[in-house]
């Protein structure tokens, strides 16, 4: 076997949304293992403090991914890499039907789906041989509750993307992490207190008594980028929220 099979060094690694919580654990991991690391955040400001945590050569790019243009302009500049990584996303909001607005839960699918579905349509051209690309669901469409209606059929909807682009994009690998309640930045719309009770309550009642990190989720990101024989695939980490 070739002793490169599973590498990631050298590796040219795309991340949409890659300067905080999911996105920004997996740069780091992922440069790690030697991988060359573009970031890809609508904050410049960002984007230049992520860089400075990261090894020298890595990249990053001040992108607007609610943007079709934009995102088509990403991609014709950076040309051919090996892996993509999408996790951006706006913080986590939760509403009952009768408190949603419908114009601001249109805009709510639009960097979290429809951006992932427009990075795709344009990075695929760009991705070399072997390589894969990453998108980013959740446990909400298997295991939705009270107030939950856009975040649980965003997570649905991607897993039906997610899997008709394994088929129409073979032989690209095409797969999806789904964490459940990880600490990040998404919950940054709740405040503290209520937060930490949020985190300690629900993470008593899964089977690894914590709720997850970052880290959990970008070490399922490297393997789904590092393996070769799996596409059309999701891969839950969730600290067995859909077994309780």
């Amino acid at each position: 076997m070739n002793n490169q099979y599973g590498s990631l060094s050298g590796k040219k690694v795309i991340l949409l949304g890659g300067t905080s919580g999911l996105g920004l654990a997996t740069a780091k991991a992922a440069a790690a293992e030697g991988a060359n690391v573009i970031l890809v955040s609508s904050n410049l400001q960002r984007v230049q403090e992520v860089l400075k945590e990261l090894p020298e050569g890595s990249e990053g790019y001040a992108v607007d991914l609610g943007l079709e243009e934009n995102i088509k302009n990403f991609f014709e500049r950076i040309g051919n890499f090996d892996h993509l990584v999408y996790t951006a996303g706006e913080n986590i909001h939760l509403a009952t039907l009768k408190d949603t607005e419908i114009e601001y839960a249109r805009k709510y699918w639009n960097l979290r789906y429809w951006g992932a579905v427009t990075a795709v349509k344009y990075a695929t051209p760009y991705l070399n041989a072997g390589g894969s690309i990453n998108l980013t669901g959740g446990t909400a469409s298997r295991r939705p509750g009270s107030g939950w209606s856009l975040g649980s059929s965003i997570c649905a909807a991607m897993e039906g993307f997610m899997r008709t682009m394994a088929v129409e994009l073979a032989p690209l690998r095409v797969n999806m992490i789904a964490p459940g309640m990880i600490k990040t930045e998404l919950w940054g719309a709740i405040p503290e207190a209520d937060r930490q009770a949020m985190y300690n309550t629900v993470g008593n009642q899964l089977l690894l008594k914590r709720i997850g990190d970052a880290e959990d989720v970008a070490q399922a990101f490297l393997y789904t980028m590092k393996q070769k024989f799996g596409t059309g695939q999701i891969i839950f980490v969730d600290g067995g929220t859909l077994l309780v």
